[in-house]
């Protein structure tokens, strides 16, 4: 299964010092004010032997294994650069029809070995010529940093397409929330981020092929029953909406499980008027405040969802 390595001596050294960042995950009236006093940047989590259903039954979390939402992961240019478009739909058509795009997903969905981008090299201006990704790199398995290397889905594709162009990569690795704005304000050249088509985003971006089908699920304490007898996600949404008055739900800022939880028109989610929204830095640090105490459930996508809780249970 997936070689990463766990962040879960990362989780442990965050239960030792709770009490330094607990807050965090309290009193958060307005999900757009995330948490940002900390921020867990190796976002590299190990995967056990993930089959469906709940990942892991006998420890810490579980993921119910529901999918909440259907939406598609693209890549995004700025809006009316065309001719990047076009190298970069090219791109995506060549590596799907001569199976190296299998080849990456299989490093990370699979039995492969992830191969890295060496930080300093991606440094931006390390070099004259470069492809500058902007990027959240707390997302495994699709962008994370282990050691001196950035990782994941994306990166090893953008690095391919930068060669492509005769460019090398160049990572700016920032808060997710910045990552559409970075984009279409022609600060970066390529958003790379496990990014959801959406409309709002369109408005300032172009975004190519859809790449990966992805789907919200909810990370629950492993004791926790409350969804046991769910089925269908109407099912999930009828114990969300019935939960108690306040209940906490976490999220990472500015990403679909967010835009579920409080409501979006874009999306058609009309949000859960009994739930607290709760926003984080990344998913790690909201699920930490699961274990913490601080809230009931965190809601994200599928692929971290799974590493995060593997990591986590060991």
């Amino acid at each position: 299964m997936k070689k990463f390595v766990s962040i879960l001596s990362v989780l442990v050294a965050l239960c030792l010092v709770v009490g330094c960042f607990a807050a965090c995950g309290n009193d958060v009236e307005d999900p757009t004010n995330a948490a940002t006093d900390g921020n867990v940047t190796d976002g590299n989590v190990s995967a056990g032997d993930v089959t469906g259903g709940d990942v892991v039954v006998e420890g810490l979390l579980k993921v119910i294994d529901i999918p909440l939402t259907e939406e598609q992961y693209a890549f995004a240019v700025t809006k009316g650069n065309t001719e990047l478009l076009g190298q970069l739909n090219d791109f995506l058509a060549e590596i799907q029809e001569n199976g190296k795009f299998d080849e990456i997903m299989n490093k990370y969905f699979g039995d492969g070995t992830p191969e890295g981008v060496l930080i300093a090299d991606a440094t931006v201006g390390a070099s004259d010529n470069q492809l500058v990704i902007a990027t959240n790199a707390a997302f495994a398995p699709f962008e994370y940093v282990e050691g001196e290397y950035y990782y994941g889905v994306d990166i090893e594709i953008m690095n391919l397409f930068a060669q492509s162009l005769g460019k090398t990569l160049a990572v700016n690795d920032m808060e997710f929330d910045s990552v559409c704005t970075a984009v279409g304000e022609g600060m970066c050249d390529v958003a790379a981020s496990g990014l959801t088509i959406k409309p709002e985003r369109e408005e300032i971006l172009d975004f190519s092929t859809s790449y990966y089908n992805a789907s919200q699920k909810i990370i629950a304490a492993a004791a926790d029953t409350a969804f046991d007898a769910c089925e269908t996600a109407a099912d999930a949404e009828a114990v969300l909406a019935g939960l108690a008055e306040g209940t906490k739900v976490g999220f990472q800022t500015g990403t679909t499980g967010g835009f579920y939880v409080v409501g979006d028109a874009d999306w058609g989610f009309t949000g859960f008027a009994n739930l607290e929204g709760i926003g984080y830095s990344n998913g790690a640090f909201a699920v930490q405040d699961i274990l913490n105490g601080n809230i009931a459930y965190v809601v994200i996508d599928e692929a971290p969802a799974n590493n995060i809780v593997a990591g986590v249970n060991g």
